[in-house]
């Protein structure tokens, strides 16, 4: 993957906050949007902006057109479309501004290569409450010392270069190996039944390479033999990863590129749907705090589902539990969770909980947190 480095300095902070990050060349704003995040140590919960010359990128809000008749969709560019520099805000309450510089060509993979001066605490003020806020936690004398201690919470002040390097590897995301297993599968073309499914050639290739996927311990013959495989074939499908012509299934251009099939895939989710959020918190859970019960999951996963309503009520826990137990295969295909013996009894991540979803990547630290202070 080609990339493309870039150094971020905060504005107006004390100590100095910067970064060096390499990400993809080819990255939407969006993406460039969430490792700017991961890079720096901000959390994603406040409005963002890109500012280039005269140029603003961000996501526009409907209801509100008219007051920034300028703005363009981020959406539709990418790091290409700006200058070799330009500001990024974040939080347009405390006001957060970062100087970004293009410095060329990145690494082979993308990450964090050197930074220092730790992430503000969020909320705390912009930069003049930032430097109020390191007064009063450097002197234990001082009257909001221990009360600002409890609310900043496990924020620390180090920069973990080890740390937010794998979170920024792991947010630009890899390809699941259960999908590229498929794809290679698929890759000269293989012809459908007549009802559709893939032969049984296929079907048993991939029972050769993933086993645990049939709960029966029995040769497969059909795709709906292996429930994760279905899954995984329609999605690929919707995501333009696949491509049927005259009965015959094969991988498109897009499937040999793993940026492409990163993104498709993400898309195909359905940004802040039910099913993404589900999957991702539920992913970062289980990545974050350990193997769960459906039931615990489910209730974990309840502050975070609790907008959604059910036939006009709001949904309950056994509601997300039985959309657990629905969405079980599709997670399993994604390499999100493992389909183990144990599932029954306990759910455990798969080696993609915290590598293809964004989501799934920046909560994981967050439940990691709340079991360490929990134990």
């Amino acid at each position: 993957m080609r990339t493309t480095r870039l150094r971020v300095t905060m504005r107006e902070v004390e100590p100095p906050v910067v970064r060096v990050l390499d990400i993809p060349g080819g990255a939407t704003l969006p993406e460039v949007h969430d490792l700017l995040q991961a890079g720096i140590g901000w959390t994603d919960i406040h409005l963002h902006l890109f500012e280039a010359d005269s140029a603003r990128y961000g996501i526009p809000d409907p209801d509100f057109a008219d007051d920034d008749p300028n703005l363009r969709d981020e959406r539709s560019a990418t790091l290409r479309d700006l200058p070799p520099a330009f500001v990024y805000h974040y939080d347009f309450g405390d006001g957060w501004e970062h100087d970004i510089e293009a410095l060329g060509a990145g690494g082979p993979e993308p990450g964090c290569i050197e930074g220092h001066g730790a992430c503000p605490p969020e909320d705390c003020g912009g930069p003049g409450g930032y430097a109020e806020f390191r007064t009063a936690i450097a002197d234990p004398a001082h009257p909001d010392h221990e009360h600002l201690r409890a609310w900043a919470g496990p924020w620390s002040d180090t920069f973990d270069l080890e740390a937010t390097n794998a979170l920024v590897h792991a947010t630009a995301g890899s390809v699941p190996a259960s999908v590229r297993m498929v794809l290679n599968l698929l890759e000269g073309g293989v012809r459908l039944t007549p009802g559709g499914r893939l032969p049984r050639v296929v079907v048993r290739a991939v029972q050769a390479e993933r086993p645990e996927w049939d709960p029966w311990g029995k040769p497969a013959s059909i795709e709906d033999d292996l429930q994760p495989l279905l899954q995984l074939h329609h999605l690929l499908r919707t995501a333009g990863l696949l491509r049927l012509s005259r009965g015959v299934l094969t991988s498109t251009k897009a499937a040999a590129d793993d940026q492409q099939v990163i993104r498709r895939l993400r898309a195909a989710l359905t940004a802040d749907s039910f099913l993404d959020v589900l999957i991702g918190v539920t992913a970062a859970r289980l990545a974050g705090a350990g193997p769960a019960s459906s039931i615990d999951l489910a209730e974990a996963l309840l502050p975070w589902l609790d907008r959604w309503t059910i036939g006009g009520r709001r949904i309950a826990t056994e509601d997300i539990q039985a959309q657990l137990w629905r969405s079980a295969s599709l997670m399993v295909g994604l390499d999100l969770i493992d389909p183990g013996p144990g599932v029954r009894s306990a759910w455990t991540p798969g080696p993609s909980a915290t590598t293809l979803l964004p989501r799934a990547t920046a909560l994981a630290a967050y439940f990691r947190n709340h079991a360490d202070a929990g134990a």
